[in-house]
């Protein structure tokens, strides 16, 4: 995968924060911030996500009967620990 270099503007705190991380993980300052920047994209996936299926049960509620039968089902099946 290419790699593109992007220029991103921080506050001296936050590269002295960052640094000292990197440091303690022994990785470096671009490593952390592509990590945090694939946890904010998957965070926004999983919002986009629940989202949709909370407007899906918004326009077809779910049925209380197969709710119950699902809930007794799974009684019936779990185990005995």
């Amino acid at each position: 995968m290419s790699r593109r270099e992007v220029l991103v503007q921080l506050d001296d705190d936050l590269v002295t924060r960052l640094d000292q991380l990197a440091s303690e993980r022994g990785t470096s300052r671009s490593e952390l911030l592509r990590r945090g920047a694939v946890a904010v994209l998957d965070a926004a996936d999983l919002r986009r996500a629940d989202d949709e299926l909370q407007a899906a049960y918004r326009r077809i509620p779910q049925d209380p009967d197969v709710v119950d039968m699902a809930t007794r089902l799974a009684t019936a099946t779990m185990p005995e620990w």
